[in-house]
């Protein structure tokens, strides 16, 4: 299947996990990504990753790298315009790059810097990346759309005051975006993930192991899972939808295994 054949793809935070997954994803149906990252070499790296692969390879598609830090307007401008320049438009933007700090003890500990961080990032960075990319997206044929890579944790509650509504703020942001963008032939959806083996669970093997027994369909993600949801609402099989929240998440928002378990009786797993 090759959906995205002479598309334009950027992709914030995708020097690994989620990020390099879906440009995996998009360059092995045919698209030009340009992988951005505020670790300019962990893009390059990336980049190289995805050219070299057998699968890109044969479909045609490419990636290119580039530093960008989201919470920096110039520098996402530069990208944005860098993507049109190289690849003669820009036809889909992934908005993936986040920050997620963890919560000091109590609330009231939270520092302003801290809280601020997390959603100038998370949020703010989609906000400046999909104000630049607008004119290009509305440019692109009526192809043209923006995903964003939200959260369960912008649904419901999991921990995370500060990231967790930054994803919630994403997500209506899709759905104001998605209103004002429709008349300018722009899609503008969003995949919210539940946990996922990503690079940044790391040094929490143990912790990831115990939350794979609170998923309904028995694990946790993979960033292949992530990736294939934002491929379909990016592409022309989701050309009837936005504004949406897609969860990707192992059917968690819908099942509380703690209660269930409680009401029949049984022991509550280990979440």
């Amino acid at each position: 299947m090759r959906r995205f054949d002479g598309y334009s793809v950027l992709i914030t935070g995708a020097g690994r996990g989620i990020g390099e997954a879906t440009a995996q994803r998009l360059a092995t149906e045919g698209a030009r990504v340009l992988v951005t990252d505020l670790d300019g070499d962990r893009a390059e790296q990336a980049a190289a990753r995805i050219r070299e692969s057998a699968p890109v390879r044969d479909s045609g598609g490419t990636a290119e790298a580039l530093a960008c830090d989201v919470a920096d307007r110039a520098a996402v401008e530069a990208a944005v315009a860098h993507a049109a320049h190289r690849f003669g438009g820009l036809d889909v933007l992934v908005n993936n790059a986040c920050r997620c700090r963890p919560d000091p003890p109590r609330f009231e500990d939270y520092g302003d810097d801290n809280w601020a961080g997390d959603l100038d990032i998370t949020l703010g960075g989609a906000f400046r990346c999909a104000r630049a990319a607008l004119p290009h997206l509305a440019a692109a044929g009526g192809r043209g759309a923006i995903v964003s890579v939200g959260s369960v944790n912008g649904e419901q509650d999991f921990g995370n005051h500060a990231y967790s509504a930054a994803k919630a703020g994403l997500a209506s942001l899709t759905r104001t975006l998605a209103g004002e963008a429709a008349a300018r032939g722009v899609r503008v959806n969003l995949v919210a993930p539940g946990t996922v083996d990503t690079p940044n669970w790391a040094d929490r093997p143990d912790a990831l192991k115990r939350a794979a027994s609170a998923y309904p369909l028995g694990r946790v993600g993979r960033p292949d899972d992530i990736a294939a949801a934002v491929a379909f609402l990016a592409s022309t099989d989701a050309a009837w939808i936005t504004g949406i929240t897609l969860p990707v998440d192992g059917g968690i928002l819908t099942s509380n295994a703690t209660m269930r378990e409680a009401l029949r009786g049984g022991p509550a797993p280990t979440p």
